[in-house]
């Protein structure tokens, strides 16, 4: 086993993060979280690990595209498992030479919990040296396996918590865990006509926005499923255009696969309009994640649908709890967006709710009503999530040298 050594560099003195996101959600978190340690440094802090073009944009250097590891479903990780394996063991290896004052870990589990564990191991085998181990976005044990909040809390030394009712599933066991809110609750308002004028939606015209998700197997399975929808739609909505806030990484997929679409579409992959994007659709018809508690926070009526792998899909209808998958309706404590997972994920239901939307506005009403009610929910106080996860980090480093 390899012993821990710090990179040198010309400045090389401040304190190091290693920083490990998975996907696109978790590529904005860690660009935000690096805002604010930079910030509590004055500048002098260093970063490196794992991230996506948000991560980058803030200095860091990916070891390798995060697109490797947006997977989900335990069928549709098994084909990638041997490459996963690989760059599991490779970032652990990067992770631990470093000698980073912690390691942050930002959702993904799949592939962070693994380098977490292995990283807590060989602590343990040097006798309790190494970095601290951190975690931000905990696994969902409120909505299935509540038993894994007592393994992870053996190896994590701190977890930072997106949502208030998290953090008393795991301190029962010893974890130490931060609420420290969720970006969404302080996303910028989206500007409907600049975003009009930019890409040149003729005015008046209805807007649908389609977000098929953020990995490459939920867009495979959702982006055909929507295409009916908006065939549909696009028969009885004269003028439908369609607004698609994608990642980069899956963009060309997006776009390909849109390709022969009935209605127009407006592919959208820089951040800079994706709040602009939400301001002007009307209605949106979204995968299941956090996009949806965006578009919640946006005031935009939504339609949730999901589907995984068969085999995924059975063994998930027995552990998952339903009213928990989206997070909208888990925060309200009710359904406020209607939602369609596995075989009810059609093209003919998905219909009917997009358009009971677009018609009825009652129903819009509904859901804009919750908009303020989650905004609420999701902030502990003045500060950003970013600042207010850096603020957790450095309690648990307790290192010199920061502004608090």
């Amino acid at each position: 086993m390899s012993e821990p050594v710090r990179n040198s560099g010309p400045d090389d003195s401040g304190p190091l993060f290693f920083l490990i996101a998975g996907e696109a959600s978790g590529d904005e978190l860690g660009a935000g979280l690096m805002r604010a340690l930079r910030d509590r440094f004055d500048g002098n802090v260093r970063f490196m690990g794992v991230g996506g073009d948000a991560m980058e944009r803030e200095g860091l250097r990916s070891l390798f595209p995060i697109s490797e590891m947006a997977v989900m479903g335990i069928f549709e990780i098994l084909p990638k498992a041997p490459g996963l394996l690989r760059r599991i063991s490779q970032t652990t290896e990067a992770a631990w030479r470093a000698q980073a004052d912690a390691v942050i870990t930002i959702d993904s589990k799949a592939f962070t919990m693994r380098v977490q564990k292995r990283l807590h191991a060989r602590r343990a085998k040097h006798g309790g040296v190494g970095p601290h181990l951190v975690h931000w976005v905990p696994p969902t044990v409120w909505a299935w396996r509540p038993g894994r909040a007592k393994v992870i809390a053996r190896y994590l030394d701190r977890l930072l918590c997106l949502y208030p009712f998290e953090p008393a599933f795991f301190e029962p066991y010893g974890l130490t865990s931060s609420f420290v809110g969720h970006p969404a609750a302080v996303q910028p308002v989206g500007n409907a006509a600049a975003f009009r004028g930019r890409f040149r939606l003729p005015a008046g015209a209805p807007v649908l926005g389609v977000m098929p998700g953020s990995r490459p197997g939920e867009v495979k399975r959702l982006l055909p499923v929507f295409e009916e929808v908006v065939r549909r739609l696009a028969s009885r909505y004269h003028g439908l255009r369609v607004v698609i806030p994608t990642v980069s990484y899956v963009a060309d997929q997006v776009l390909e696969g849109t390709a022969s679409w009935k209605a127009p579409v407006t592919l959208v992959t820089d951040t800079r309009y994706k709040y602009d994007a939400f301001a002007a659709c009307q209605v949106a018809l979204a995968a299941s994640g956090t996009v949806t508690l965006e578009l919640t926070l946006a005031g935009v009526p939504t339609v949730v649908a999901y589907k995984v792998n068969a085999l995924s899909g059975a063994i998930a209808r027995r552990l998952v709890d339903p009213d928990a998958v989206v997070l909208t309706n888990k925060l309200m404590g009710k359904r406020v967006i209607p939602q369609f997972l596995q075989e009810n994920c059609t093209p003919d239901q998905l219909t009917i709710a997009v358009e009971r939307l677009f018609d009825d506005p009652r129903a819009r009403a509904e859901q804009g009503a919750a908009s303020e009610a989650v905004r609420n929910l999701l902030l502990p106080d003045g500060r950003t999530p970013g600042e207010a996860a850096a603020d957790a980090v450095l309690d648990e480093l307790n290192l010199p040298g920061a502004r608090r």
